[in-house]
């Protein structure tokens, strides 16, 4: 039986992991409204994060940065760019290019590199290698492709955090945005143990250069060099709409017609390779939380929802684009769309590491 939230986009058959109580309201509006509860009032968490400002200034006095962040051209971490320079920060911006960053991204994070004067360190990815890996996936028939990008940066800012004796990383996650998303529709990013076991069982190809972190060594770069990851969206008014209208009008930056609109691949997987091969439109978790954050009311969700994932020229330059790029033929494509998804967990993964971790922190949390 089709069950809707009364609140926001999230039903019962675009994911097997829903409920609704007696209220009407999914268990993603309620991990919402408790995340945003657990940051506290208004004033609280304005004064925290002005706070935290601060310390990360004075920790860093004698140092030539004060902070480190990831920085992809996106909304988010533009604005977050931004508004770090607004609060008179030094930070040392770092960008993946993993050869698929769209003309915009790059005219974006030019602008926004000019106007605030911040440092940009961009790793350029070895594009033989990592298109075998992303090969590697496809083949696996895995969900999360974009686990190999966002694990390396991650990978990435830890080295040069402890390179450059950097405490502080700051990150544009923000429950506004990305609060709600299905498990099922992702892999945990930070999981080398299953990144490895997939291309080992996928791919002759040896891993030269590409950038991953263990679960351990992940556990020594923070205890060891102390190091702490700050949400600063979680704890200002962050409006996406606002955004657009500060980035627009101070920096020149120009916003992208769908969300992750800065990479080619990030646009092509979400709008059609997760739709067509996993049946998941990431756009009602996106604007479930948007609802959720009164920055869209439901019937302008669903009018957003009507609007095709892709114009049909786009899409044939588009799939055109992606298969000479990744030196795959049509028939190879349609077939891979055409085969049944593969769970992450049927590859090995670090979530006993995990569980172990999170058993251990618990246990000395009641002792003391």
């Amino acid at each position: 039986m089709y069950v809707e939230c009364q609140r926001c986009l999230m039903n019962s058959e675009i994911t097997q992991y829903f409920e609704v109580d007696e209220k009407g309201l999914c268990n993603y509006c309620r991990q919402y409204d408790r995340e945003i509860e657990m940051l506290g009032e208004d004033n609280f968490r304005r004064e925290y994060i002005y706070r935290k400002i601060e310390e990360i200034k004075k920790s860093s006095k004698n140092k030539p940065y004060d902070c480190i962040m990831g920085l992809s051209g996106g909304r988010d971490s533009s604005y977050l760019t931004w508004w770090l320079k607004k609060q008179g920060l030094r930070v040392l911006l770092v960008h993946l290019d993993n050869g698929w960053n769209s003309e915009l991204a790059v005219h974006n994070i030019n602008k926004l590199c000019r106007y605030t004067g911040f440092e940009l360190y961009t790793h350029v990815i070895d594009w033989e290698e990592f298109r075998e890996l992303q090969k590697a996936y496809i083949k696996a028939h895995v969900i999360d492709i974009e686990a190999l990008t966002d694990h390396a940066i991650y990978a990435i800012i830890l080295k040069l955090s402890a390179k450059h004796n950097i405490q502080y990383i700051i990150s544009g996650m923000n429950i506004t945005t990305e609060s709600i998303m299905p498990k099922d529709w992702v892999h945990n990013k930070k999981d080398a143990v299953n990144i490895l076991d997939i291309i080992k069982k996928n791919s002759r190809i040896k891993i030269r250069s590409y950038p991953y972190i263990s679960f351990f060594k992940n556990l020594f770069y923070h205890f060891y060099y102390k190091i702490e990851t700050v949400m600063p969206l979680n704890y200002i008014n962050y409006n996406i709409m606002e955004a657009d209208r500060v980035l627009k009008q101070e920096i020149g930056w120009v916003p992208y017609s769908r969300k992750h609109g800065e990479s080619f691949f990030t646009n092509f997987y979400q709008n059609y390779i997760l739709p067509v091969k996993f049946k998941v439109d990431k756009r009602y978790a996106h604007l479930s939380n948007l609802i959720c954050a009164g920055q869209m009311t439901k019937e302008e969700a669903k009018r957003k929802l009507l609007e095709p994932l892709y114009e049909s020229a786009d899409l044939q330059a588009d799939i055109e684009y992606f298969l000479k790029k990744m030196d795959m033929t049509i028939d190879e494509f349609n077939l891979y769309l055409k085969q049944p998804p593969v769970p992450h967990t049927y590859y090995k993964t670090d979530k006993v590491y995990w569980d172990r971790y999170f058993s251990i922190i618990n246990f000395y949390k009641k002792l003391f």
